[in-house]
């Protein structure tokens, strides 16, 4: 039998173990696994690579349109082709406008026609004044809702992303509930958070430290709180995005052994970078909930690896380097990473602390593809998309700032020696990436909606 590619010879990541064998696909689609396949028009050679199923990043902020300065899909599907990003989740912010209803999404399509390298599905979001249009974004294909605890949005900016107050989060709640949807929510108190950072910079505080102690744990672990006690009347399933705290992950698991619907993820640059180097890096590393110290972290990878975390997202949220000038408070709060997911937390979590690759595919892919209900991603299985990363262990590299396909060079890694290099990505079949040519030009990716018969380029 005659394939489109196999892939040869490398230790692959199935669902229950990591096994060195073959991948044969036809039409985008894995269609065996096994040795002595037969024949195919292209073969890839991955002796000594692992083969992982290309991460499903499941919270990315891409800015396009209104703030394409920012970033565009263009340059962040390029560096998730980089890093081993096949697919990600798309957030309703920092565009302009918002993504909450019909036109909005559209105009999101319309901005993305012949950019997109990697495959992207859409958050729609969930703000006070758009309760009457939550079921356009489920009819035109949203994975998911999102919104906001925490303060968000520019003031006087038109269009932009807005926080709930109490009821429109219980009223929208109630909403998603009945479209059978989950909610992402920003658990941060808001009102606490804001007066701490306006007390601490009326006293002349905006050090890193001073940043980190604005935002206490207590204002995550009371955020989340609410948001499961509220949820759980409501009867929606949710899930809390980049937690920081273990206090944060130990409310979800609490609630979850009760029998409620209700998920948690983290961040790479929670497990890479600790407060200490937050005052080191600069406001680069700047980002809401903030990095904590390193007693913090440790306690974070034990909830990690005891599975108390469903899986780890990059929360790229790029800005021009202009807005990260300033201090740890002035300064604008988000972390372009979406390149360096795969590297560093395979680096960090299987070189480094012994993970297993099942464990880690689980992290990177499956559970954020299963949660989501993006049905054809997460595995590398017969039937699924064939879509996957292939990273060579124990090969390091100190990260440039001429390495990134960001729009702008930033990042808090510049400079960090990572422990293994993504070498190549593919994506329903097509090689988009390999470390020899770089991100090909030719934009295989497409949206994947949620309600949709087929893909949407």
């Amino acid at each position: 039998m005659s394939y489109d590619l196999i892939i040869k010879n490398g230790k692959v990541i199935l669902d229950t173990e990591a096994v060195v064998t073959d991948v044969a696909v036809t039409n985008g689609k894995i269609v065996a696994i096994g040795a002595d396949l037969g024949e195919a028009k292209e073969v890839i050679d991955a002796s000594g690579l692992v083969v992982s199923p290309g991460m499903v990043d499941a919270h990315v902020h891409i800015s396009e349109p209104g703030r394409t300065e920012w970033e565009g899909y263009e340059t962040g599907t390029k560096a998730a082709a980089k890093g081993g990003v096949t697919s990600f989740i798309e957030m309703p912010l920092n565009q302009l406008p918002a993504t909450i209803d019909r036109e909005s999404l559209n105009l999101k399509f319309d901005a993305a026609k012949g950019k997109l390298s990697v495959d992207v599905a859409l958050f729609g979001g969930l703000v006070p004044h758009n309760l009457d249009r939550l079921n356009e974004l489920n009819e035109d294909g949203v994975a998911a809702y999102k919104c906001f605890l925490a303060t968000c949005g520019f003031d006087g900016v038109d269009n932009d992303f807005r926080n709930v107050d109490d009821y429109s989060f219980f009223a929208g709640m109630q909403k998603i509930a009945k479209m059978d949807k989950i909610l992402a929510i920003h658990a941060e108190n808001a009102l606490i958070c804001d007066e701490l950072g306006k007390v601490a910079q009326a006293e002349g505080k905006t050090s890193a430290k001073d940043y980190v102690a604005s935002r206490p744990v207590f204002t995550e672990v009371e955020a989340v709180r609410r948001a499961i006690y509220l949820a759980k009347i409501a009867g929606c399933q949710i899930h809390i995005c980049h937690l920081s705290t273990p206090e944060g992950v130990e409310e979800v698991t609490r609630a979850r052994n009760e029998g409620q619907k209700v998920t948690c993820e983290s961040c790479t640059h929670y497990f890479a970078i600790d407060e200490e180097q937050f005052e080191t890096i600069g406001t680069t590393a700047k980002c809401a909930p903030p990095l904590r110290d390193k007693a913090n972290q440790d306690r974070l990878w034990e909830k990690l690896f005891a599975g108390e975390i469903d899986f780890v997202t990059s929360d790229h949220s790029p800005c021009p380097p202009d807005m990260k000038i300033g201090n740890a408070f002035t300064a604008w709060g988000g972390i372009s990473g979406l390149q360096n997911n795969v590297d560093i937390m395979f680096d960090e979590a299987v070189q480094k602390r012994g993970m297993e690759l099942t464990q880690f595919a689980k992290l990177i892919a499956s559970n954020p593809a299963d949660l989501y209900k993006l049905a054809d991603k997460g595995h590398i299985a017969i039937g699924k998309d064939a879509d996957f990363a292939l990273i060579q262990p124990n090969a390091p590299y100190t990260l440039a700032a001429e390495d990134l396909e960001y729009r702008h060079k930033v990042s808090p890694y510049i400079g960090r020696t990572i422990g293994a290099q993504v070498v190549a990505t593919v994506l329903r079949g097509s090689v988009i990436y390999d470390k020899e040519n770089g991100v090909r030009d030719t934009h295989e990716g497409a949206f994947v909606l949620q309600n949709a018969k087929e893909t949407v380029q």
